[in-house]
Protein backbone atom coordinates (compact mmCIF):
# COMPACT_ATOMS: atom_id res chain seq x y z
CA UNK A 1 0.00 0.00 0.00
CA UNK A 2 0.96 3.73 -0.53
CA UNK A 3 2.58 6.12 2.29
CA UNK A 4 0.22 9.19 2.37
CA UNK A 5 0.15 12.18 3.85
CA UNK A 6 -2.88 13.87 5.15
CA UNK A 7 -2.76 17.29 7.03
CA UNK A 8 -5.90 17.97 9.08
CA UNK A 9 -6.60 21.63 9.69
CA UNK A 10 -9.68 22.61 11.99
CA UNK A 11 -11.67 25.07 11.10
CA UNK A 12 -12.51 28.59 12.98
CA UNK A 13 -10.74 26.62 15.46
CA UNK A 14 -11.19 28.96 18.50
CA UNK A 15 -14.64 30.63 17.54
CA UNK A 16 -15.66 26.41 17.19
CA UNK A 17 -14.97 25.30 20.64
CA UNK A 18 -17.14 28.87 21.33
CA UNK A 19 -19.69 27.16 18.77
CA UNK A 20 -19.81 23.69 21.38
CA UNK A 21 -20.21 25.71 24.53
CA UNK A 22 -22.42 28.03 22.93
CA UNK A 23 -24.83 27.21 20.02
CA UNK A 24 -26.81 30.39 19.52
CA UNK A 25 -23.59 31.87 18.07
CA UNK A 26 -23.40 29.72 14.83
CA UNK A 27 -23.65 32.12 12.19
CA UNK A 28 -22.51 35.14 13.79
CA UNK A 29 -19.70 36.83 13.48
CA UNK A 30 -18.04 35.93 16.44
CA UNK A 31 -14.34 37.78 16.68
CA UNK A 32 -11.99 36.25 19.50
CA UNK A 33 -9.08 37.96 20.95
CA UNK A 34 -7.58 39.54 23.95
CA UNK A 35 -10.19 40.12 27.46
CA UNK A 36 -13.19 39.77 24.63
CA UNK A 37 -12.86 43.86 25.19
CA UNK A 38 -12.45 45.72 21.70
CA UNK A 39 -12.07 48.39 23.31
CA UNK A 40 -9.21 46.60 25.25
CA UNK A 41 -5.88 49.09 23.40
CA UNK A 42 -3.16 46.81 21.97
CA UNK A 43 -5.03 43.25 21.69
CA UNK A 44 -5.44 42.00 18.51
CA UNK A 45 -7.54 39.34 17.02
CA UNK A 46 -6.94 35.53 17.10
CA UNK A 47 -9.67 34.32 15.51
CA UNK A 48 -12.71 34.60 13.05
CA UNK A 49 -15.13 33.33 12.39
CA UNK A 50 -16.58 32.95 8.76
CA UNK A 51 -18.66 35.29 8.82
CA UNK A 52 -16.81 37.70 11.05
CA UNK A 53 -14.17 37.16 7.97
CA UNK A 54 -16.70 38.61 5.52
CA UNK A 55 -16.36 42.07 6.86
CA UNK A 56 -12.38 41.62 6.04
CA UNK A 57 -11.72 40.86 9.97
CA UNK A 58 -8.51 38.84 10.39
CA UNK A 59 -6.29 37.46 12.52
CA UNK A 60 -4.01 39.55 14.30
CA UNK A 61 -5.83 42.71 13.44
CA UNK A 62 -6.22 45.08 16.39
CA UNK A 63 -9.36 44.37 18.22
CA UNK A 64 -10.32 48.12 17.64
CA UNK A 65 -10.33 48.08 14.54
CA UNK A 66 -12.18 44.73 14.33
CA UNK A 67 -15.06 46.75 15.96
CA UNK A 68 -15.01 49.37 13.43
CA UNK A 69 -15.32 47.10 10.34
CA UNK A 70 -17.98 44.87 12.14
CA UNK A 71 -20.07 46.99 14.93
CA UNK A 72 -22.35 43.91 15.49
CA UNK A 73 -19.31 41.64 16.22
CA UNK A 74 -19.75 39.24 18.87
CA UNK A 75 -16.28 39.41 20.79
CA UNK A 76 -15.12 36.90 23.02
CA UNK A 77 -11.60 36.71 25.35
CA UNK A 78 -9.49 33.95 24.70
CA UNK A 79 -9.71 30.75 26.91
CA UNK A 80 -6.49 28.88 26.39
CA UNK A 81 -7.10 25.71 28.98
CA UNK A 82 -10.40 25.55 27.02
CA UNK A 83 -8.82 25.43 23.66
CA UNK A 84 -6.32 22.98 25.08
CA UNK A 85 -8.73 20.62 26.19
CA UNK A 86 -10.75 20.39 22.83
CA UNK A 87 -7.13 20.24 21.06
CA UNK A 88 -5.96 16.99 22.67
CA UNK A 89 -9.50 15.85 22.24
CA UNK A 90 -8.84 16.00 18.43
CA UNK A 91 -5.15 14.41 18.48
CA UNK A 92 -6.47 11.34 20.43
CA UNK A 93 -9.03 10.93 18.08
CA UNK A 94 -6.47 10.81 14.91
CA UNK A 95 -4.33 8.81 17.05
CA UNK A 96 -7.49 5.97 16.96
CA UNK A 97 -6.51 5.97 12.84
CA UNK A 98 -2.85 6.12 13.52
CA UNK A 99 0.04 6.51 15.87
CA UNK A 100 2.14 8.43 13.23
CA UNK A 101 0.45 11.80 14.01
CA UNK A 102 2.71 15.34 14.41
CA UNK A 103 0.91 17.67 16.23
CA UNK A 104 1.59 21.44 14.70
CA UNK A 105 -0.33 23.78 17.80
CA UNK A 106 -3.72 23.63 18.62
CA UNK A 107 -5.78 22.89 15.43
CA UNK A 108 -3.16 20.73 12.84
CA UNK A 109 -1.61 18.02 12.82
CA UNK A 110 0.19 15.86 10.13
CA UNK A 111 -1.33 12.44 9.85
CA UNK A 112 1.20 9.25 8.15
CA UNK A 113 -0.89 6.32 6.73
CA UNK A 114 -0.32 3.32 4.32
CA UNK A 115 -3.62 2.97 2.77
CA UNK A 116 -4.89 2.46 -0.79
CA UNK A 117 -8.01 5.10 -0.11
CA UNK A 118 -6.61 7.74 1.25
CA UNK A 119 -9.92 9.92 0.63
CA UNK A 120 -11.56 7.21 2.34
CA UNK A 121 -9.53 7.91 5.30
CA UNK A 122 -9.98 11.43 5.13
CA UNK A 123 -13.53 11.12 5.20
CA UNK A 124 -13.42 8.92 8.11
CA UNK A 125 -11.47 11.81 10.40
CA UNK A 126 -13.61 14.48 9.22
CA UNK A 127 -16.73 12.27 10.49
CA UNK A 128 -14.94 11.20 13.56
CA UNK A 129 -14.33 15.03 13.82
CA UNK A 130 -17.56 16.30 13.50
CA UNK A 131 -18.95 13.84 16.52
CA UNK A 132 -16.47 16.25 18.94
CA UNK A 133 -18.71 19.24 17.34
CA UNK A 134 -15.85 20.36 15.16
CA UNK A 135 -14.78 20.41 11.46
CA UNK A 136 -11.52 19.79 9.79
CA UNK A 137 -10.52 20.10 6.08
CA UNK A 138 -7.76 17.41 5.35
CA UNK A 139 -5.00 17.60 2.24
CA UNK A 140 -3.91 14.58 0.92
CA UNK A 141 -0.10 14.49 -0.50
CA UNK A 142 2.72 12.39 -0.88
CA UNK A 143 4.94 14.91 1.38
CA UNK A 144 3.99 17.61 3.52
CA UNK A 145 4.43 20.12 0.83
CA UNK A 146 1.84 18.99 -0.70
CA UNK A 147 -0.21 18.18 1.89
CA UNK A 148 -0.40 20.96 3.54
CA UNK A 149 -1.15 23.27 0.29
CA UNK A 150 -3.97 20.67 -0.38
CA UNK A 151 -5.39 21.52 2.96
CA UNK A 152 -5.65 25.21 1.46
CA UNK A 153 -7.88 23.72 -1.62
CA UNK A 154 -9.91 21.77 0.03
CA UNK A 155 -11.54 24.36 2.09
CA UNK A 156 -12.43 26.04 -1.11
CA UNK A 157 -13.61 23.03 -2.97
CA UNK A 158 -16.67 24.21 -4.83
CA UNK A 159 -17.12 28.03 -3.20
CA UNK A 160 -14.40 29.59 -6.03
CA UNK A 161 -13.55 29.24 -9.42
CA UNK A 162 -9.70 29.00 -8.60
CA UNK A 163 -11.15 25.19 -7.13
CA UNK A 164 -14.32 24.25 -8.68
CA UNK A 165 -15.80 20.80 -7.78
CA UNK A 166 -14.70 19.03 -10.71
CA UNK A 167 -11.37 20.05 -9.68
CA UNK A 168 -8.39 17.12 -10.09
CA UNK A 169 -7.55 15.89 -6.83
CA UNK A 170 -10.93 17.55 -5.24
CA UNK A 171 -13.78 16.64 -2.71
CA UNK A 172 -15.86 18.31 -0.38
CA UNK A 173 -13.48 19.03 2.74
CA UNK A 174 -11.04 17.14 0.93
CA UNK A 175 -7.94 17.44 -1.65
CA UNK A 176 -5.45 15.14 -3.37
CA UNK A 177 -2.38 17.33 -4.41
CA UNK A 178 1.02 14.71 -5.43
CA UNK A 179 3.36 14.51 -8.38
CA UNK A 180 0.60 13.51 -10.50
CA UNK A 181 -1.61 16.37 -10.43
CA UNK A 182 1.24 18.96 -9.37
CA UNK A 183 2.00 20.87 -12.92
CA UNK A 184 -1.90 20.55 -13.88
CA UNK A 185 -2.90 22.50 -10.66
CA UNK A 186 0.40 24.49 -9.48
CA UNK A 187 1.97 25.96 -12.13
CA UNK A 188 0.22 28.67 -13.17
CA UNK A 189 0.19 30.05 -9.62
CA UNK A 190 2.33 32.76 -8.51
CA UNK A 191 5.77 31.55 -6.63
CA UNK A 192 4.30 33.04 -3.09
CA UNK A 193 1.38 30.68 -3.24
CA UNK A 194 4.25 27.79 -2.24
CA UNK A 195 4.24 27.39 1.56
CA UNK A 196 7.54 28.94 2.75
CA UNK A 197 7.90 31.52 -0.20
CA UNK A 198 6.91 35.00 1.37
CA UNK A 199 6.45 38.02 -0.60
CA UNK A 200 9.82 39.17 -0.22
CA UNK A 201 11.24 36.10 -1.71
CA UNK A 202 9.00 36.32 -4.23
CA UNK A 203 9.96 39.72 -5.59
CA UNK A 204 13.82 38.50 -5.68
CA UNK A 205 12.67 35.81 -7.63
CA UNK A 206 10.47 37.67 -9.96
CA UNK A 207 13.45 40.15 -9.98
CA UNK A 208 15.44 37.27 -12.04
CA UNK A 209 12.04 36.62 -14.23
CA UNK A 210 10.56 34.14 -12.14
CA UNK A 211 7.12 34.36 -11.60
CA UNK A 212 5.02 31.66 -11.16
CA UNK A 213 5.86 28.20 -10.11
CA UNK A 214 6.21 26.87 -13.75
CA UNK A 215 9.00 29.59 -14.02
CA UNK A 216 10.47 28.21 -11.03
CA UNK A 217 10.44 24.99 -12.10
CA UNK A 218 12.29 25.66 -14.82
CA UNK A 219 14.44 27.79 -13.55
CA UNK A 220 18.66 27.17 -13.04
CA UNK A 221 19.73 26.23 -10.03
CA UNK A 222 23.01 27.58 -10.62
CA UNK A 223 21.15 30.99 -11.07
CA UNK A 224 19.04 30.07 -8.00
CA UNK A 225 22.05 29.54 -5.62
CA UNK A 226 23.99 32.09 -6.81
CA UNK A 227 20.86 34.69 -5.91
CA UNK A 228 19.89 32.88 -2.43
CA UNK A 229 22.88 30.36 -1.50
CA UNK A 230 24.16 27.34 -2.21
CA UNK A 231 21.81 25.51 -0.16
CA UNK A 232 18.65 27.77 -0.42
CA UNK A 233 18.67 28.86 -4.01
CA UNK A 234 18.68 24.71 -4.82
CA UNK A 235 15.92 24.14 -2.42
CA UNK A 236 13.49 26.68 -3.74
CA UNK A 237 13.79 24.82 -7.62
CA UNK A 238 13.11 21.32 -5.22
CA UNK A 239 10.22 23.32 -3.74
CA UNK A 240 8.64 24.51 -6.98
CA UNK A 241 8.55 20.65 -8.43
CA UNK A 242 6.27 19.57 -5.50
CA UNK A 243 8.88 17.86 -3.13
CA UNK A 244 9.25 18.03 0.46
CA UNK A 245 9.54 16.56 3.62
CA UNK A 246 8.24 13.28 4.23
CA UNK A 247 9.20 12.18 8.23
CA UNK A 248 6.30 12.71 10.73
CA UNK A 249 7.60 13.32 14.26
CA UNK A 250 5.69 11.84 16.97
CA UNK A 251 7.23 13.23 20.15
CA UNK A 252 9.00 16.74 19.36
CA UNK A 253 12.42 17.22 20.20
CA UNK A 254 12.47 19.34 23.67
CA UNK A 255 13.07 22.78 23.01
CA UNK A 256 16.06 25.12 22.79
CA UNK A 257 14.67 27.87 24.87
CA UNK A 258 11.61 29.76 26.34
CA UNK A 259 10.28 32.81 26.56
CA UNK A 260 7.41 35.09 28.10
CA UNK A 261 6.95 38.83 26.88
CA UNK A 262 3.75 41.35 27.49
CA UNK A 263 2.99 44.33 25.48
CA UNK A 264 1.68 46.63 28.03
CA UNK A 265 -1.52 48.86 28.20
CA UNK A 266 0.43 52.25 28.36
CA UNK A 267 4.35 52.56 27.40
CA UNK A 268 6.62 52.58 29.93
CA UNK A 269 8.98 55.42 30.50
CA UNK A 270 10.68 54.83 33.69
CA UNK A 271 13.73 53.23 34.00
CA UNK A 272 12.53 51.80 37.77
CA UNK A 273 9.52 50.27 35.69
CA UNK A 274 11.22 48.80 33.33
CA UNK A 275 13.43 47.03 35.56
CA UNK A 276 10.42 45.90 37.57
CA UNK A 277 8.86 44.70 34.45
CA UNK A 278 11.94 42.60 33.33
CA UNK A 279 12.69 41.56 36.75
CA UNK A 280 9.22 39.83 36.71
CA UNK A 281 9.64 38.50 33.18
CA UNK A 282 12.76 37.08 33.65
CA UNK A 283 11.50 35.28 37.29
CA UNK A 284 8.34 33.55 35.66
CA UNK A 285 10.46 32.12 32.61
CA UNK A 286 12.69 30.52 35.08
CA UNK A 287 10.19 29.14 37.32
CA UNK A 288 8.96 27.81 34.30
CA UNK A 289 11.94 26.25 33.53
CA UNK A 290 12.84 25.24 36.54
CA UNK A 291 9.04 23.31 36.61
CA UNK A 292 9.95 21.91 33.19
CA UNK A 293 13.48 20.53 35.38
CA UNK A 294 15.54 22.29 32.04
CA UNK A 295 19.02 24.49 33.08
CA UNK A 296 19.38 27.94 31.56
CA UNK A 297 23.06 28.79 29.83
CA UNK A 298 22.02 32.18 27.94
CA UNK A 299 19.42 35.38 28.52
CA UNK A 300 18.19 37.74 26.04
CA UNK A 301 15.93 40.74 26.46
CA UNK A 302 13.79 41.99 23.86
CA UNK A 303 12.83 45.96 23.95
CA UNK A 304 10.18 47.21 21.53
CA UNK A 305 9.37 51.08 21.58
CA UNK A 306 6.29 52.68 20.89
CA UNK A 307 7.75 53.32 17.22
CA UNK A 308 7.55 49.27 16.73
CA UNK A 309 11.55 49.77 16.84
CA UNK A 310 12.61 46.34 18.17
CA UNK A 311 16.03 44.80 19.20
CA UNK A 312 17.15 42.01 21.01
CA UNK A 313 20.43 41.45 23.04
CA UNK A 314 21.88 38.30 24.82
CA UNK A 315 24.72 37.24 26.96
CA UNK A 316 25.82 33.89 28.38
CA UNK A 317 25.47 32.70 31.70
CA UNK A 318 28.64 32.23 34.20
CA UNK A 319 27.53 28.74 34.24
CA UNK A 320 24.49 26.94 33.06
CA UNK A 321 21.60 27.57 36.73
CA UNK A 322 18.04 27.33 37.55
CA UNK A 323 18.79 29.57 40.21
CA UNK A 324 15.98 32.44 39.81
CA UNK A 325 18.09 35.59 41.08
CA UNK A 326 21.17 34.92 39.03
CA UNK A 327 18.78 34.66 35.63
CA UNK A 328 17.16 37.78 37.15
CA UNK A 329 20.02 39.45 37.39
CA UNK A 330 21.56 38.48 34.26
CA UNK A 331 18.59 39.62 32.31
CA UNK A 332 18.52 43.68 33.91
CA UNK A 333 22.42 43.37 32.85
CA UNK A 334 21.37 42.89 29.47
CA UNK A 335 18.52 45.25 30.12
CA UNK A 336 21.44 47.14 30.84
CA UNK A 337 22.91 47.67 27.52
CA UNK A 338 19.67 49.34 25.84
CA UNK A 339 19.66 53.38 25.45
CA UNK A 340 16.25 53.58 27.33
CA UNK A 341 15.75 56.51 25.84
CA UNK A 342 11.73 56.01 23.59
CA UNK A 343 8.50 54.74 25.33
CA UNK A 344 8.51 51.63 25.84
CA UNK A 345 5.89 49.28 24.07
CA UNK A 346 7.25 45.60 24.71
CA UNK A 347 9.65 43.62 26.77
CA UNK A 348 10.54 40.13 26.84
CA UNK A 349 13.02 37.92 28.22
CA UNK A 350 14.33 34.53 26.55
CA UNK A 351 16.41 31.57 28.32
CA UNK A 352 18.23 29.69 25.47
CA UNK A 353 18.40 26.32 27.60
CA UNK A 354 20.84 23.33 27.68
CA UNK A 355 20.27 20.01 25.97
CA UNK A 356 18.32 17.56 27.91
CA UNK A 357 21.34 15.63 28.02
CA UNK A 358 23.46 18.29 29.76
CA UNK A 359 20.41 19.14 31.93
CA UNK A 360 20.78 15.57 33.39
CA UNK A 361 24.30 15.34 34.17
Amino acid sequence: MARWLLHVDLDQFQAAVEFRRHPELRGLPVIVGGNGDPEEPRKVVTCASYPARAYGIRAGMPLRTAARKCPEGVFLPLDPPGYDEASEQVMAVLRTFTEQVEVWGWDEAFVAVETEDPEGLASAIRSAVAELGLTCAVGIGDNKLTAKLATGFAKSVGKSADTPADHPGAQEGMFRLTAANWSQVMAHRPTNALWGIGNRIAARLAELDIHTIGDLMAADRAVLAAEFGPTNGPYLWVMGRGAGDTEVVIKPPPPVGRSKSETFPRDLTEPAEIRAQVARLAAEVAEEITGAGRIAVRVAVTVRTSTFYTRSKQSKLAEPTTDVPTIVDAALRVLDRFPLDRPIRLLGVRLELAPVADAAT
